[in-house]
């Protein structure tokens, strides 16, 4: 495979997706080699391999001289995903930092850190990520030979504070006045303008990877739905695509159409209550009134319709656990909704109030975004004009001639533009799939292996791309499972935004971007 003019090892592993493995020393130059094409790094993570590579009496691994932990890389590229390894020693596990070319790397690195103990070596940014105190330093719990000790130590995390005359620091959260998930939020201000943002996550971690390990297939594609809630049927579908291509199988076409289905219910459900939420940040609570009671139909509908109202496990490996008998009154609706999303938007481009407070607020301009890996449907917002839907379409994206919306302002009203496109096309979108869904099966049982494999599953989900690496043991049961989150590239870019804006205008900014907390967590 060819890559900006250097030719690398990869095979193809499925539609769109290559795979290859390459020494750590030469992580950096592959790196590169995607920088100069125009890719991007879509998610790192580690591996401790040392039950895969069984020492000989003479001290050798099976792969290589002391082989125990691997990282793991998956890169856009002008011919798709390229998913490279690298082997690891197990006594000193490390790898060239990856940050000094694609920045977004840095949570990834330092939370590969925390559990794995694997180092980025030459990494400016050595902090902690999503050790809270609950397991000693020093222990890390995605080694097989963790002991699951709780303690309990003060979580004294260095913020980097800015010095001098004038600064003041409002520290928020993690708790939170409403309903959402913890995360803290250190603003540095003069008077009420913002000079810088720092968060820190990681308080909804959950050990999700360390309980996907030993798991049954099946089982896993409920645990991967509800990495993010708000994002279930694209981990469900990513997961049971990674999970097919490491066994082998072929889906039926119809149960991919469904799977696209209920995607784009998912995709339209999240802007409505989006869309809503940004007109009731400024005080239009009309807007979010009118919004909520499209999403509230579009759900009930599909509860009636599929047995779940967020659709929960109906993609399972195979296929699809639900069949639509009657698309009649999805297409109905769907007609009703665009046609008032429509009018609301007419309401919202004319509120002077809602245009003031939207337009040059939460600033992300494009070339800032292309070089810290803004992705999705904010990134779209700033002039990254990517969609797997578009770019490297799946079945059935590559009959739908999916449109793509796109905007350079990058402002919060940029990206609420791009969710009334994403809306009105999402909602042709499933109009396009009920008509056009063929006839057949909509699930086929799925082998299990006798023998270690692995797949790897990708996703536009409707936040952006969503990523499922998976490896199999020799006993069926799952042994290393990554889902990625694209809410690990923009969280630093909502840093960005917020600087040289009001502080009350943050909870417009950050409703703009509505990231995942618990998808990043893990």
């Amino acid at each position: 495979m060819k890559i900006a003019g250097h030719e690398w090892d990869l095979a193809s592993l499925g539609n769109h997706v290559w795979r290859g493995r390459i020494a750590a020393a030469e992580l950096l130059a592959f790196a590169q080699s995607v920088k100069d094409e125009g890719g991007q790094l879509v998610a790192l993570w580690g591996s401790d391999d040392r039950q895969l590579f069984p020492l000989s009496p003479g001290g050798r691994g099976a792969g290589g001289e002391g082989a125990g932990f691997a990282i793991h890389a998956a890169f856009i590229t002008a011919a798709g995903l390229a998913w490279v390894s690298a082997e690891l020693l197990a006594d000193t596990p490390a790898y060239p930092d990856l940050a000094v070319i694609f920045p977004q790397a840095d949570r990834m690195q330092r939370a590969t850190h925390d559990l794995l103990g694997i180092q980025a070596e030459g990494a400016v940014d050595g902090r902690k990520w999503l050790r809270h105190g609950a397991w000693p330093e020093g222990s890390f719990p995605l080694r097989k030979d963790f002991d699951a000790e709780v303690v309990r130590e003060l979580d004294a995390y260095p913020f980097i504070r800015v010095e001098g005359d004038g600064p003041h620091e409002i520290p928020v959260g993690p708790i939170h006045a409403g309903t959402i998930e913890p995360g803290h939020f250190r603003f540095s201000i003069i008077g009420d303008r913002v000079l810088k943002l720092e968060q820190r996550l990681g308080y909804t971690h959950k050990g999700i990877e360390k309980r996907f390990e030993g798991m049954d297939l099946a089982t896993g594609a409920k645990l991967a739905g509800r990495v993010s809630g708000d994002s279930h049927s694209a981990y469900a579908w990513a997961y049971c695509m990674a999970v097919e291509t490491a066994t082998g199988y072929e889906v039926p076409e119809r149960a991919l159409w469904l799977r696209a289905l209920f995607l784009e219910i998912e995709r339209v459900a999240n802007h409505l209550g989006d869309l809503g939420y940004l007109g009731n940040d400024v005080a239009l609570s009309f807007g979010f009134m009118q919004f909520w009671r499209l999403k509230e139909e579009l759900l009930r509908l599909s509860g009636r319709l599929f047995g779940h109202r967020y659709l929960f496990d109906r993609i399972i490996p195979g296929g699809a656990a639900v069949d639509l008998t009657d698309g009649s009154e999805l297409l109905a609706l769907a007609g009703r909704l665009e046609a008032e999303v429509r009018e609301l938007k007419a309401i919202y481009d004319e509120h002077p109030t809602l245009q003031d407070r939207m337009a040059n607020t939460g600033i992300v301009a494009p070339a800032l975004a292309a070089r810290l890996g803004l992705t999705g449907l904010a990134g779209r917002a700033s002039a990254q004009a990517w969609d797997a839907r578009v770019q490297f379409p799946q079945t059935p994206y590559d009959r739908l001639d999916v449109g793509m919306s796109t905007h350079r302002r990058g402002d919060v009203l940029a990206r609420a533009e791009v969710r009334f496109a994403e809306v009105v096309e999402s909602l042709r979108l499933i109009r396009a799939i009920v008509q056009g869904i063929p006839a057949g099966a909509i699930a086929v049982p799925v082998r299990v292996p006798d023998k270690v494999t692995e797949g790897i599953g990708w996703v536009e989900g409707w936040r952006g791309e969503i990523l499922v690496a998976v490896r199999i043991g020799a006993d069926g049961k799952l042994d290393r499972v990554h889902p990625h989150d694209p809410s690990w590239q923009n969280w630093p870019l909502l840093e960005v935004g917020i600087l040289g804006n009001i502080v009350p205008d943050f909870p417009l900014i950050n409703k703009s971007f509505n990231l995942s907390y618990s998808g990043q967590d893990l």
